[in-house]
């Protein structure tokens, strides 16, 4: 058995963040990722910050009860390996497919919740809406750049992210396309 020694000890100390990971924090309405900002849900304003930041902006749709919502928060995003890529790369607003919290627009129009995601035709949760690192005063809806329904296997959950992050849309060419170019 090896011995503790004050090296061994301060050896695994130095490395334990290393080996930390995202935790799903519970709420109210289901779940949430520490690291997802929260601010006063004016998207514009949120879109400038992570350009700033050098992040893309993503606003995920979630309801409570949403066993595949629990899915993403419990298992696909506190992956390392997932949370490790999406974490310094995107801001992601968490919204709830039927709440109340004025939201604003891109187009500067206030909204609830719940009525931006009939504006931008969400149906499924988890969604995933990915914002270009600039947006012009249109709905989030016309210029959204990539939009992920529902949740996919953890290696196109990534792969989404990834696509978003290289601007794999770029030219109109789409998930499916850029997933193939081998």
């Amino acid at each position: 058995m090896p011995r503790l020694t004050r090296r061994n000890l301060l050896t695994g100390l130095a490395l334990a963040p290393g080996l930390a990971h995202a935790a799903p924090v519970p709420t109210d309405n289901g779940f949430t990722q520490d690291w997802f900002h929260e601010g006063f849900l004016d998207l514009p304003e949120d879109l400038r910050e992570a350009t700033a930041e050098g992040k893309r902006l993503a606003v995920t749709f979630d309801q409570r009860g949403c066993p595949y919502c629990r899915e993403m928060h419990t298992d696909h995003l506190t992956r390392p390996e997932i949370e490790g890529f999406v974490r310094p790369r995107f801001r992601i607003i968490q919204l709830d497919l039927h709440g109340a919290r004025p939201v604003t627009d891109f187009d500067g129009t206030v909204l609830e919740e719940r009525a931006l995601a009939r504006r931008w035709r969400v149906t499924f949760t988890p969604s995933f809406i990915f914002l270009p690192e600039q947006a012009p005063p249109r709905m989030g809806r016309e210029i959204e750049v990539a939009r992920m329904h529902g949740l996919m296997p953890k290696p196109d959950f990534l792969a989404m992210f990834t696509y978003v992050a290289e601007h794999g849309y770029a030219g109109g060419r789409s998930f499916r396309a850029w997933r193939e170019r081998g």
